[in-house]
């Protein structure tokens, strides 16, 4: 689950009244994949798929959805324990952190990021045995949740912020932290599911972009090229490498393509907290640091259809789309730095 980075909203989309949304969309957004940009012109072909849009009438903010329950003998994170009414706690919603989040190599923080994060992978390969047509994010949601539960594990984004479900679902347009729905999974529809787990006081995040059924060639490109952006991004790292150097290898891979990076999600260290620095940017950037042995943090691109990478947010407050409505796709990793290179923790 990425880091939000502000500005995530144009400011024409802030403090959006529901009639002035309803306009917007009305004016901007069709079930048509081509679109008309209004400082190029180009009509840009992003394929065959059906555009995921907030149901109407809106909806505003997430208290109407009821959270899954987690047994008492599960330890959750403080952020989830101060949303808790069934807990009594009075620690601080917001995460603390200090120091430069690195963990001692060989040592039982060491191990439990480790465990933390093949679990991670684990749940993120059983949510991709679960896409299907037909079947939808909401039950996807809740057997990751009982899955993740039954590991004796809790699901970091729940009550993270706020956030009303046990994963983030994210179907074509989406970009990021999609809200799990009763929408079923269409023929054709991409989605990337984010995962995220608290086990042994370390969480472990890892997200990958499914492909249900028979997805059209643009669709399966979008994937493909996001995970080589990905891949380009962790051949970046090293001891001793500049943490900036991660969005230059994603921007050379990117360039001169049918695609954009999407600049308002970062990837984030990773551990006992779960986001703190270093932020890692997708995009060129001049963010100071180096990596060094110890470091652990998650590298996360978006890619999106075409040369217009901004996003919008559903009145849920959470879901972010495409403002064009161009499929986006992400793919994420959590990469601990060593003495000699770097382990991908949840390969």
């Amino acid at each position: 689950m990425n880091k939000l980075l502000p500005p995530l909203l144009s400011p024409r989309l802030r403090n959006i009244s529901a009639v002035v949304y309803r306009n917007y969309l009305k004016r901007h957004v069709t079930t048509s994949p081509a679109f008309d940009s209004d400082e190029s012109r180009e009509v840009e072909d992003f394929g065959t798929y059906n555009v995921i849009l907030p149901e109407e009438p809106f909806v505003w903010g997430v208290s109407h959805i009821t959270q899954r329950p987690v047994p008492s003998h599960i330890v959750r994170p403080q952020y989830a324990v101060q949303h808790d009414p069934s807990m009594s706690s009075e620690t601080d919603h917001e995460q603390q952190y200090e120091g430069d989040g690195r963990i001692t190599l060989g040592s039982m923080e060491e191990k439990r990021m480790r465990a933390a994060a093949t679990l991670a992978k684990n749940v993120r390969q059983y949510a991709g045995s679960l896409v299907q047509p037909g079947v939808t994010t909401n039950l996807i949601d809740a057997a990751i949740h009982d899955f993740i539960i039954a590991h004796q594990a809790y699901p970091s984004p729940l009550l993270y912020k706020g956030f009303p479900r046990s994963c983030c679902t994210s179907v074509n347009n989406v970009v990021s932290h999609g809200i799990p729905d009763d929408r079923p999974l269409e023929d054709g529809d991409i989605v990337n599911i984010d995962v995220t787990v608290y086990l042994n006081g370390y969480h472990g995040d890892t997200s990958s972009t499914f492909l249900v059924g028979d997805v059209d060639e643009p669709g399966r490109d979008l994937v493909r090229m996001t995970n080589t952006a990905l891949e380009a991004g962790i051949d970046a790292c090293g001891p001793g490498r500049p943490f900036n150097c991660i969005g230059k290898a994603i921007y050379e891979v990117v360039r001169n393509t049918r695609y954009s990076v999407c600049p308002a999600f970062a990837g984030h260290g990773i551990g006992t907290v779960f986001h703190r620095p270093p932020w890692i940017y997708h995009t060129l950037n001049e963010e100071p640091g180096v990596m060094l042995p110890g470091h652990c943090f998650t590298i996360e691109p978006s890619l999106i259809q075409g040369s217009n990478p901004s996003v919008w947010i559903f009145p849920d407050g959470w879901t972010a789309s495409t403002e064009n409505c161009a499929r986006s796709a992400q793919a994420e990793h959590m990469i601990l730095i060593t003495e000699t290179g770097v382990d991908v923790l949840t390969q």
